[in-house]
């Protein structure tokens, strides 16, 4: 069983190569392509890596993706790039605090409507006596002015966007094309510098899952994300993304066989080479395996899924 754990674990680590040569250059615009620029925000850490990502697209008028962290330093910086020129719209890929609270302050300062999926929600109802563990990263005060719908298209005045709702990761995610040069930003739910999290009942595996299945159908030539580098090819790396989710199923399951039956024994296994600090978020992310798993009928438990649960392969 182990050398089935080694296997899987190098075949995912040949599947999928993370980029974390990343310059952030904390508050300075620094010019990605001729239509975006991207400013980043000082709030590293080991769930934002070097800090958010937010990002200026378009020319004589303006959009902003992901104004970021409630930071007036940050927003102050967004401003300066900015410059003289208007903003048409504030895009927001998800409702965590470390993209959408500056949204306001833009909005206070700029006049631009703010452009989102919707108010932050759980992926599905809390389970009687369950806690939410990611409340404190949600930002629960934050509403639209203008709800994003898949397919939908913002004009600006030199640019337009696309519309890619993207539920997994949260269950508001959205991504946004710039169909003038093929560029999709993409959050939280695609980074090249690591995973995303998908933590119950924030997300939901089999949302994510279907998520990366529609933007694998997709032709983006570069993904822009929430955090680090860019993705510069949005294909195989999708296809490693979706690979890992499988091998970290396989695990899951290989572990069920070998008698673990409760998520931090499984942890302690699978993610023995992961920095223990990480630990939490790695539980919640195989509690969402095991949602999924117990929903198709693989896995079964008493009542229904959650992190303190003793789990078994069904029949």
């Amino acid at each position: 069983m182990a050398a089935t754990l080694r296997q899987d674990r190098e075949t995912l680590l040949s599947a999928l190569a993370f980029v974390t040569d990343f310059e952030p250059r904390h508050g300075a615009p620094v010019r990605l392509t001729p239509l975006v620029t991207r400013v980043t925000a000082a709030n590293s850490g080991p769930f934002t890596f070097h800090g958010t990502n937010s990002y200026i697209v378009g020319d004589r008028t303006v959009m902003v993706v992901d104004p970021g962290p409630d930071d007036p330093d940050h927003v102050e910086a967004l401003l300066s790039a900015i410059g003289k020129r208007p903003v048409s719209h504030i895009l927001v890929t998800h409702t965590h605090r470390d993209h959408s609270p500056a949204s306001r302050a833009l909005k206070a300062a700029t006049g631009a409507p703010i452009v989102a999926e919707g108010p932050h929600r759980p992926a599905r109802p809390l389970h009687i006596g369950e806690i939410n563990p990611l409340d404190a990263s949600a930002d629960t005060d934050f509403m639209p002015d203008i709800f994003a719908a898949d397919g939908m298209r913002i004009e600006g005045e030199d640019v337009t966007i696309e519309v890619v709702t993207t539920p997994g990761h949260t269950d508001n995610h959205a991504c946004f094309a710039l169909l003038e040069e093929d560029l999709l930003f993409s959050g939280d739910h695609v980074m090249a510098w690591s995973t995303s999290i998908v933590a119950p009942p924030d997300g939901a595996m089999v949302d994510y899952m279907a998520s990366l299945d529609k933007l694998i159908a997709r032709d983006d030539r570069r993904l822009l994300p929430g955090h680090g580098a860019p993705v510069d090819d949005p294909h195989s790396f999708l296809a490693g993304l979706i690979a890992h989710r499988r091998g970290r199923e396989r695990a899951v399951i290989a572990r069920l066989v070998a008698g673990e039956e409760t998520i931090p024994v499984m942890v302690e296994t699978i993610y023995a080479d992961v920095d223990r600090r990480l630990y939490g978020a790695a539980g919640l992310s195989l509690l969402a395996h095991l949602e999924d798993l117990v929903a198709r009928g693989i896995v079964v438990t008493d009542g229904a899924p959650g992190i303190d649960n003793r789990y078994s392969l069904a029949g």
